[in-house]
């Protein structure tokens, strides 16, 4: 039997200026999670740096500049043709005005503590603890 390929997609954990976490709900018409909060982010195309992926996925998603800050942890699921790696990384806002893009219908700026109250993609779900604890520990 051969296994699934892998596809990896980059979420991004953006912050603003007073360290809130930027969260999109994904759109009625969403084939995956439709109604679910997601962090931003996609997968890589031919070619990509994960900077580029980055930066390319936040600008379409809601039309902000960031820059990268580090990586906070990485988990999987799978798909009816995939297996996909998310690799998640912290960015901060540099410029920008926000706007969504259809695949949402929603946005929020919520603090890192309060990531695992929202009603996320399952997928996301056991890395919202991680990734919250990880965001509190490294404030200034």
């Amino acid at each position: 039997m051969i296994a699934k390929p892998f596809a990896l997609s980059v979420k991004v954990v953006v912050r603003n200026t007073e360290g809130e976490i930027l969260l999109l709900r994904r759109a009625a018409s969403s084939r995956n999670n439709a109604g679910k909060w997601d962090f931003p982010g996609g997968k890589m195309d031919a070619g990509e740096s994960l900077d580029e992926t980055l930066r390319r996925e936040i600008a379409e998603e809601t039309g902000l500049s960031v820059e990268p800050i580090r990586v906070l942890c990485t988990t999987q699921s799978e798909s009816a043709k995939n297996r996909i790696a998310y690799l998640f990384l912290e960015a901060s806002v540099e410029a920008g005005e926000f706007h969504l893009s259809t695949e949402h219908d929603a946005h929020q700026w919520i603090a890192a503590g309060d990531l695992a109250s929202l009603d996320l993609c399952p997928q996301f779900l056991a890395v919202a603890e991680s990734i919250s604890q990880s965001l509190l520990q490294n404030q200034p």
